[in-house]
């Protein structure tokens, strides 16, 4: 650690900057961040523990954003409009379905199969997750320990499920129920934008057009962090705190109503 000058982190930086995800697309800036402020606390320690002078990482200057992008969601009525125009696509139109009514990641969607579906209880089961890696398909854990979960999904989810099961001819319990790639979903969304005219987004936007449904229909963060598998509620609060203003002004407007009566 000696011999590491502020220029050789300025070279891992750049480096860092041009490498590519497993969808070949650059690290998200929130990520470049993380990792540039997990070597900062390496070099802090050595500096105070093991006799290092100064912490090259200061001169280096920092990367990446501490903050993403700003999100974006449909609301249920562009979700509507999306979603009736794949309705002649009935594996991307059980895609999209499963991702609004769940809120689940990309990755625990393509990893799902028939077995993690139990339609006696209206349940969705969560358990690993799908990426590809040099060509080839790979089935891990999930993200955190809080992402194993059950989740209750509406009878509109319900019966979409079904009947797309229903036509999967020869499927066993143990079989992806979407064999499909992230690009195939990125395909899929930018298709289904362009025939209904709403707002392109992410697909991880998805996800949190989920999340804003739950927060304008009242529930809890807690509810909401445990049907998205957040580790910690806070980190339900972080990412909608702006979603709930409109939630705070209808506190203040029933206090009063209790106050005048």
């Amino acid at each position: 650690m000696l011999d590491i000058k502020p220029t050789d982190v300025r070279r891992w930086q750049n480096d860092l900057t041009s490498y590519r995800d497993e969808d070949g697309k650059p690290y998200a800036e929130t990520y470049l961040k993380s990792i540039h402020n997990q070597l900062t606390a390496i070099f802090n320690y050595a500096v105070k523990y093991y006799g290092l002078k100064e912490n090259p990482c200061h001169k280096a200057g920092s990367m990446g954003k501490k903050n993403a992008d700003e999100m974006q969601f449909w609301t249920k009525d562009e979700f509507l409009k999306f979603i009736e125009a794949i309705k002649n696509r009935p594996s991307a139109y059980a895609v999209f379905m499963t991702l609004y009514y769940t809120g689940i990641r990309e990755g625990e969607l393509l990893a799902l199969t028939p077995a993690d579906i139990d339609l006696e209880k209206s349940t969705l089961r969560i358990n690993k997750s799908y990426h590809r890696e040099k060509g080839k398909d790979v089935i891990t854990t999930p993200k955190t320990p809080k992402s194993n979960r059950v989740i209750t999904i509406p009878e509109v989810l319900k019966t979409c499920l079904k009947e797309y099961m229903a036509k999967m001819y020869g499927i066993q319990p143990d079989h992806r129920l979407f064999p499909h790639t992230k690009s195939y979903l990125y395909h899929e969304l930018e298709y289904g934008c362009k025939a209904s005219g709403v707002k392109k987004i992410r697909i991880h936007d998805i996800r949190h057009s989920h999340a804003s449904l739950l927060v304008e229909m009242g529930f809890s963060p807690l509810l909401i962090a445990e049907r998205l598998g957040h580790e910690r509620v806070q980190t339900t609060m972080e990412t909608y705190s702006h979603l709930y203003p409109n939630k705070q002004i209808e506190v203040a407007r029933q206090l009063d109503g209790i106050t005048a009566s």
